[in-house]
């Protein structure tokens, strides 16, 4: 049966509530109302206030609590409503969640998921449109995942909180109302590795989040011309599953990184500079990118649609590459 990305979502987090009693959600909005996505619909009157704890508007302190909850032996899911929010919580999310295993000489760790919805196309105009979570990947100490499908959305909730080290889902907003059947949980399913979900052999295209399904579709039509595309899920940006990446690139010889973010700076730089120093003498051509345009996000949606990587620039993108 077919289930939509946010009911995947709502599925995850209410078998975690369910399984184990240090698990508890908190957050804007988590509670009376339901969730801003309406992920944690009616959690509120089956679990209770104690689990399920609305908070003040103050992503720092909310995020300060569930660190000193997870120090505590709890299982804290903190949901921050945007990306964007997540800026306000950074002290507390990389100087004190990343940090304090290391600083500690591991004797102190912080199981501690945080939830946030990430990346443009709904036209929230820019302090609400953001893609930062090849941000979060830079920082040691933290994990990053970035579920693209249905399964993925059901599934790594649940593995994150098996993780005695903070771990940041990234949940993209366009894929909240995506239908698709999900897939039973695997004995060896694992969050972080990358996933081949298209086979080809001219090019990798390598994605993640929002952007796999864009890929996905201009792998299929490139397919009608001749082109066949290999697309790559990485799934998780940190760690990044460099070895997934290389064998596809070795074999194709062509690499194009489709990324949300903006190019400078960004995931995409990374992952084309692994591939560089790994597999260059493999590579027929130079690694190539497909980014957002460097500028806010507009607010007008023929504007939104140019800034943000779409199924027809990355054909374009393709065929020239290819040509």
């Amino acid at each position: 049966m077919k289930i939509s990305y946010r009911e995947a979502l709502r599925q995850a987090l209410h078998e975690a509530l369910i399984l184990d009693p240090r698990t508890f959600l908190m957050g804007e909005d988590v509670g009376a109302y339901g969730g801003s996505y309406a992920v944690s619909k009616n959690f509120l009157t089956e679990f209770g206030p104690e689990r399920i704890r609305d908070t003040p508007l103050s992503e720092l302190g909310f995020v300060g609590l569930g660190i000193g909850a997870a120090l505590g032996g709890l299982r804290p899911i903190v949901e921050i409503m945007t990306v964007n929010f997540s800026l306000l919580a950074l002290d507390q999310i990389v100087n004190c969640a990343a940090m304090i295993r290391h600083m500690s000489g591991g004797q102190f760790s912080i199981p501690l998921v945080i939830r946030t919805t990430t990346g443009g196309g709904r036209q929230l105009a820019a302090q609400h449109s953001n893609s930062f979570e090849g941000w979060f990947a830079h920082i040691p100490g933290l994990k990053i995942l970035v579920p693209a499908t249905i399964t993925d959305a059901r599934h790594m909730l649940g593995e994150a909180l098996l993780d005695n080290n903070p771990v940041i889902i990234f949940e993209h907003a366009m894929l909240l109302n995506q239908e698709d059947e999900c897939e039973q949980k695997k004995s060896d399913y694992t969050p972080y590795k990358a996933l081949v979900r298209r086979t080809g052999t001219k090019l990798s295209l390598i994605t993640y989040g929002g952007m796999l399904c864009k890929a996905l579709t201009a792998a299929n039509n490139l397919a009608k011309a001749g082109y066949e595309i290999e697309v790559i899920d990485l799934r998780s940006l940190r760690p990044l599953d460099e070895a997934t990446i290389l064998k596809s690139v070795k074999k194709t010889h062509r690499a194009l990184i489709v990324d949300e973010g903006w190019r400078s700076g960004s995931i995409s730089a990374e992952i084309s500079a692994r591939i560089m120093e790994s597999a260059f003498d493999d590579l027929d051509g130079p690694v190539q990118r497909l980014c957002r345009k460097e500028v806010p996000i507009p607010y007008a949606k023929h504007l939104e649609l140019a800034a943000i990587p779409q199924v027809a620039d990355i054909e374009i993108m393709v065929k020239g590459i290819l040509k």
